[in-house]
């Protein structure tokens, strides 16, 4: 089984390669791709989608098109400022309380700071679903990120608040080159898919990992604990 590492590499490799990787490229981050706003429409179309009103979104580029169709369809979204850098790292994208600009500025990573309201954790509303960027996922839902690890601690720390629970559905939107049918390496702290939104569908993965069950201390260096106050606070509490 190939590692984490060279399985990014590969696919970055790949998507520019094809063509299908958008500015400012793919290596080294949650690639932006061609049809990420189609992949964003189907997504929407989902019933799953339909029945959910409050979304858990990553703050990458290809992704900004589901924040938008989220806001635009009166959704309340969830993002964390990047790395988890503050005290309260989560901001609350409430689409009443914003104009029809101010919901297209909210999408973009600039905007969702600018406009989100900084929320405790335990202050946050029940999450219907997490959206998640991907570099690779395969069809028993395993997903490999970019490597930093914060959308798994992400995930943790709204566990940990009883914010989301296992039945929480978790998406993702890819193009279909990210989508790999081999075995890809699933760790404990891992977040498995079970929605992969494409430009041409949307895949329902049975999926075959179990997800964390909160924040898996034993997975985590003094560096990253220190480097996340809301991390280190827990840590000393």
């Amino acid at each position: 089984m190939r590692s984490k590492d060279q399985v990014r590499r590969a696919v970055w490799k790949g998507m520019d390669r094809e063509g299908v990787s958008r500015f400012p490229g793919a290596e080294g981050r949650i690639p932006n791709f061609a049809g990420a706003k189609l992949a964003a429409e189907r997504l929407a179309g989902h019933r799953t989608w339909k029945r959910a009103q409050v979304i858990k979104a990553n703050p990458d580029s290809p992704q900004t098109h589901v924040r938008r169709r989220a806001l635009e369809q009166g959704k309340t979204i969830v993002m964390a400022v990047p790395r988890l850098r503050d005290q309260h790292p989560f901001r609350l994208l409430d689409p009443r309380a914003l104009s029809a600009e101010q919901v297209r500025e909210a999408a973009t990573i600039k905007g969702a700071l600018r406009h989100g309201r900084v929320m405790a954790d335990e202050e946050l509303p029940e999450i219907d679903i997490v959206l998640t960027g991907s570099v690779a996922v395969n069809l028993k839902g395993a997903r490999i990120g970019k490597g930093g690890g914060f959308s798994d601690i992400e995930y943790g720390l709204l566990i940990e608040a009883g914010k989301i629970d296992d039945h929480t559905v978790v998406a993702t939107t890819v193009h279909p080159i990210q989508i790999l049918r081999e075995n890809l390496l699933v760790t404990d702290h891992d977040l498995p898919v079970d929605l992969i939104a494409t430009p041409r569908a949307v895949i329902e993965v049975e999926r075959e990992f179990p997800r964390p069950r909160g924040i898996l201390w034993d997975h985590l260096q003094p560096p990253q604990i220190h480097e996340i106050p809301i991390l280190e606070r827990m840590g000393y509490a």
